[in-house]
């Protein structure tokens, strides 16, 4: 019987898998405003199954700044009958993104196994100075990815190569990466990566991960 060869690395999303749902503000704001949360996230954020020129991906791609996002957003907005008030909206959004400390154990986990790490996360150049206080990256990954830096968002199936070259890792299947969004694991797997769905309860997740590194 072949064994699939222990992970050489794992790849961690930062919304949504080191704090809670990162969009569960959206799914109350629908409720108030009498929409849908798949009809208000697709005006409000763009498809999140596609890399689009939707000016949201364009934010975390660092191609624009936050306050013209802010202006294209609210026409889509006002165009789809939906009165959004985005500032109001990104901080309800960051305020349900508390550190889960019980995945920061796991990424320590990881690296005393010998196991790389990197950080892949789709952030705004405006948002930067905070998330990045927010955990003691020096300690927990050897390569941090943010699309606003590097120009590339997820699911872009470059930013899982970008990830790999600058980890040294040739070979797709030898990395994990794990995240809540099922359109960012599809892309992943497309190059090769084992994927991991990151649900609201990340425990099955993170037994996966120390199944497959760590052995038990």
């Amino acid at each position: 019987m072949n064994l699939a060869p222990r992970p050489r690395a794992v790849l961690f999303d930062y919304g949504g898998v080191f704090t809670g749902p990162t969009f569960s503000a959206v799914d109350v704001l629908a409720q108030d405003l009498g929409t849908s949360s798949e009809v208000l996230f697709r005006v409000f954020l763009g498809s999140y199954e596609a890399d689009t020129d939707h000016p949201w991906h364009q934010l975390e791609r660092g191609e624009i700044d936050l306050a013209t996002a802010h202006r294209e957003i609210d026409q889509l907005c006002n165009d789809a009958g939906l009165k959004v008030d985005l500032p109001s909206l990104l901080i309800a959004m960051a305020s349900t993104a508390g550190i889960r400390e019980d995945m920061v154990a796991l990424t320590r986990e990881v690296r005393a196994a010998g196991v790389l790490t990197a950080l892949v996360t789709n952030n705004l150049a405006e948002f930067r100075s905070h998330w990045r206080r927010s955990l003691p990256l020096d300690e927990l990954f050897d390569v941090v990815i943010d699309s606003s830096e590097v120009g590339i968002r997820k699911p872009n199936p470059a930013i899982f190569n970008l990830t790999l070259e600058r980890l040294g890792i040739e070979d797709p299947a030898a990395a994990l990466f794990l995240d809540d969004f099922h359109g960012n694991i599809k892309a992943a797997r497309s190059v090769g990566l084992h994927g991991i769905l990151v649900e609201p309860d990340p425990a099955p997740a993170m037994a996966e991960v120390r199944r497959l590194v760590l052995g038990s």
